[in-house]
């Protein structure tokens, strides 16, 4: 049987609740393949732990996190819990991203059955696309950095050919893994940016040319960020594997999520040659912890993606497969606040109960 070592940082506000639902699930289907075991390894990490002493995660757990086989994450921050130059404490996106080198941000956006969406008339054949963003680069390179003075702040965007080709190069390879996800079976690639205004957007689409060039059975087109913010509402059915920018991709996965059910559907993977994490691409929602109202599907769909990446595939299917039935048979329902009716932990039991039963 093979082991996977697993650190798991459960986060903060509703972090502990979804991430111990995904792991029951995790647990579930790992007994129903009874081929392999997750051996879990808990680290505390995020805005409480700031709190606490003063950094959001110890040289400990990074370390723990280096050795590990992937990284199960709940959401971290906490609003009121600042660093001294005001931006938020307790996030982790600096410190693993850029330390683990974790460069393919990837957000499956999709609608599930009998989930309602906020684009009428649109059914689950409609939006099924995943939205990968460089996730080293970017504006979001001056994280920390960048120029400040009395008199205002600059920031830069940083855009390399090295990190473009090889993010370029991720969406291409996982647009032929999805082997024609569009309704018309064709399998497609969305180049992202912003060239008309800003250099290195240039360099951006130049680069998409020139690895597409080797993928000639991919079909490949160009939108600027604010036509494709419009077509994702307009006509999200055309997407199948977009690539972007790392700032422009935190937006578009969030206007995305909100056309298929909200965030508590879309989870996160940030993907690196050696290592891995898994998270929901929600924030920790303070106002709903320990009170049984969070939705744990997309941490539990983070967990199936956990999964696909330890070659575990038909458990990650099942995983799926079982959320899939369980809101077809309305066995899970969740309400227009994007909360489950029936609670968190009749969420994990349904989900668990369909992987039993397939």
């Amino acid at each position: 049987m093979k082991t996977y070592h697993i650190v798991v940082l459960k986060g903060d506000g509703i972090g502990p609740e979804i991430i111990d639902a995904t792991l029951q699930v995790l647990q579930a289907v790992a007994k129903r393949a009874g081929t392999f075991q997750l051996d879990c390894h808990f680290h505390s990490a995020g805005a409480a732990y700031y709190r606490q002493t003063g950094v959001n995660m110890s040289s400990e757990t990074f370390a723990a996190c280096q050795a590990a086989d992937a990284i199960l994450k709940g959401p971290m921050g906490l609003p009121e819990v600042r660093n001294p130059d005001g931006t938020e404490a307790g996030l982790l996106g600096g410190v693993l991203r850029g330390g683990l080198d974790l460069y393919a941000n990837v957000r499956p956006v999709r609608l599930f059955p009998e989930v309602s969406s906020a684009l009428a008339g649109k059914t689950a054949s409609d939006i099924n696309y995943v939205i990968v963003r460089e996730n080293t680069e970017g504006a979001y390179f001056s994280r920390g950095q960048g120029e400040v003075t009395p008199e205002g702040v600059r920031d830069m965007i940083v855009i390399t050919r090295a990190g473009t080709e090889r993010i370029v190069r991720f969406a291409f390879e996982l647009a032929r893994q999805r082997q024609g996800a569009l309704p018309n079976g064709h399998t497609h690639v969305t180049c992202v940016d912003k060239s008309n205004v800003l250099r290195s957007f240039v360099l951006f689409r130049q680069i998409f040319e020139e690895i597409g060039e080797a993928y000639s059975d991919v079909e490949k087109d160009y939108l600027y960020a604010d036509a494709a913010a419009q077509a994702l509402v307009l006509w999200p059915e055309r997407f199948d594997v977009i690539v972007c920018e790392n700032f422009l991709g935190d937006i578009l996965s969030d206007l995305g999520a909100a056309t298929a059910g909200g965030l508590g559907f879309c989870p996160g993977a940030n993907l690196g040659a050696q290592h891995a994490v898994f998270e929901t691409t929600h924030g920790s929602a303070p106002s709903l912890a320990g009170t049984d109202k969070a939705n744990p599907l997309a941490a539990i769909l983070a967990g199936a993606m956990m999964l696909e990446r330890l070659e575990e595939g038909e458990s990650a299917q099942r995983m799926i497969t079982a959320i899939e039935e369980t809101l077809r048979k309305k066995r899970v329902q969740i309400d227009s606040d994007g909360c489950p009716i029936a609670g968190t932990k009749s969420v994990t039991a349904a989900v668990i109960r369909q992987i039993e039963e397939s």
